[in-house]
This record gives structure tokens, sequence and C-alpha cells, in this order.
């Protein structure tokens, strides 16, 4: 196998397409094509599963594509070492996140690293940071940002910045008080972020430790989508327990935030990066990016 053939197949599953793949490559997509049949060919068995105008992989294409990156990023890097910087950061920076760091944070360190390497792209899952996690275990990306640390080892986080939860709820719905009691919002029909969330968990947590069962509290429908719950709080479907600053972010109307008792204790968000593996040039360059801007501006609390 050369890297082309690696490379290749990285890109179609970055992509998702092999027309995609092409495209960012600047090959044709026969050519790309052919280099993952011949790679498969090589390897004795399928990598890739064609799904309608969509490219999944195989288990066997699961276990090789860890492998593959890794290949491709610790070329890059003994490539970039030998130019020494002369030459402008070119290639595609894949990364994973969740909700919240997704909307209040991720987007500043992508406009300004993009201003300084125009020649990066970029490629954001975002999901929940259960998810995220998972995902840059399995090399489905080489940064996440999230908003707790996993359980599992082999990763570093770097704490970045603060938020807190309240409780957000329709105009229509009334409690008389500013501040909210876990009381108040036990007969409260609840909208729930799904069951990856940081923020869903954290909360959970918390009322468990103020000795209420957590199991007491009233959900009315499950969401994984941030814009969905706002728009059925402010049509009146139920309340959400959010973060603070994604609701500010967003800019909805029609919604009252309340901060909840007892809930002042503010969460941290970290950056996350696999440990002991060779990152790409362009995430490199990011990671140290976004640890500079912390160093200058601290870690930013966004409440």
């Amino acid at each position: 196998m050369d890297f082309k053939q690696i490379e290749a197949f990285v890109n179609v599953v970055r992509y998702k397409s092999f027309s995609r793949a092409a495209d960012a490559t600047f090959f044709t997509q026969p050519t790309i094509s052919a280099h993952i049949a011949t790679l498969e060919k090589e390897l004795g068995t399928k990598l890739l599963d064609r799904k309608g105008r969509s490219v999944e992989m195989t288990p066997q294409g699961q276990t090789f594509y860890k492998y593959a990156v890794e290949m491709v990023n610790t070329r890059a890097q003994a490539v970039q070492s030998i130019r020494s910087g002369e030459e402008e950061l070119k290639g595609i920076l894949e990364l994973q996140t969740s909700t919240i760091p997704g909307i209040v944070y991720l987007p500043e360190l992508l406009a300004g690293f993009s201003r300084k390497h125009e020649g990066v792209q970029f490629y954001v899952e975002m999901s929940d940071s259960k998810q995220a996690i998972e995902n840059l275990f399995d090399r489905r990306g080489e940064i996440a940002f999230v908003g707790e640390q996993g359980a599992e080892g082999n990763l570093d986080y770097f704490e970045l910045f603060t938020d807190r939860i309240v409780l957000v709820a329709p105009t229509s719905m009334e409690f008389g008080k500013d501040v909210l009691t876990v009381e108040d919002i036990l007969p409260v029909p609840l909208i729930w972020r799904e069951n990856g969330s940081a923020t869903r968990r954290s909360f959970e947590d918390a009322v468990q430790a103020q000795g209420y069962d957590k199991n007491f509290l009233r959900f009315i429908a499950k969401m994984n989508d941030l814009t969905m719950i706002l728009r059925s709080v402010e049509q009146g479907l139920g309340a959400a327990v959010l973060s603070q600053t994604t609701v500010e972010a967003c800019e909805a109307e029609g919604l009252c935030v309340y901060p909840i008792e007892g809930f002042t204790e503010k969460r941290t968000f970290y950056m996350a990066i696999p440990r002991g593996v060779f990152l790409s040039p362009e995430a490199e360059a990011f990671k140290n990016f976004v640890l500079d801007r912390k160093r200058t501006v601290g870690t930013a609390d966004l409440v």
C-alpha cells in the first residue's frame, strides 16, 4: 500500500462520499475508487460500504481507520518538521464538539484560526459530550470540545471556560418567583436533552445530591436538537434545563430564564486530545492556538 491509497480511504471516510473526497483532494472519482479498490485487495477485506449516496465503514474499515489516520498524521508532521513552517498549512482539520462549545465558543476560534491559516478546511461534527469523546477514541476527529471529562483514560483535558445551568420556560408558565428550587421544578413538564448530554447528566446528579430522586422529574419529550428544544419551549410544550450561555447565544424570544437554587456551581468545559497520538500539523497548530488564547484571556467565564 502507499500513502495515496491511505489518504484516499481517510478522505472518503471524512466526507462520506467518493465524489466529495475527490473534489477535496483534486483527484478524479475513478482515481479515488481505484485507490480504495487496490487497498482493499491488498488487505484482503472490504473497508467501505456504499449506502445510497453515502459511504460507511465496515467493522474492518473502522479498525483500519484508526491506524490510517495515525499514518497520515505522522507523515504530515514529518514533512512539516523538515519544511520548518516555511509553507502555509493546507489540509483538513477534523473536530468533534458537544452542543455548548459548538455554539458559544468554537465558531470564534475557527474564525480566528482561519484568518491565520487560510489553507485549512474544517470538518466539525456536533453531538453530545459522550458521543464526541467516543468519536475521538475512534479517530473520528483529532480534537474534541466537551462539557465533562470521560471516565476513559488516554485523553488530556484542558479547561477552557465555565457556564451555569438554568431553567428555560415559556412566558405562559408562572412561578411567582425569580429563583426556583428543585421542588418547584418537580411538577414541571421537561423537555430533556439526549442521554449523552453533559448538561442533563450534571443536573440529574445535582438533583440527587440534594436528596431528590431524579426519576421524580417529569419529562414530556426528549430531543437532541437545541433549536427544536427552544422552539418547543416557546410554544409552551414544557420547560428545559439548559446552559445559560447557549440560551443567550441563540437569542430566543418568548422565554423566561430562571436561576436554580443550589446550582450556583459553574460547569467547566474542556478541550480533549488523545494522549500519545501524532496530531496532524493542522490539529497541532490549532491546539496551540487555543492554548495561547487561553493563556491570553484566562479560563473564560461566560456567565
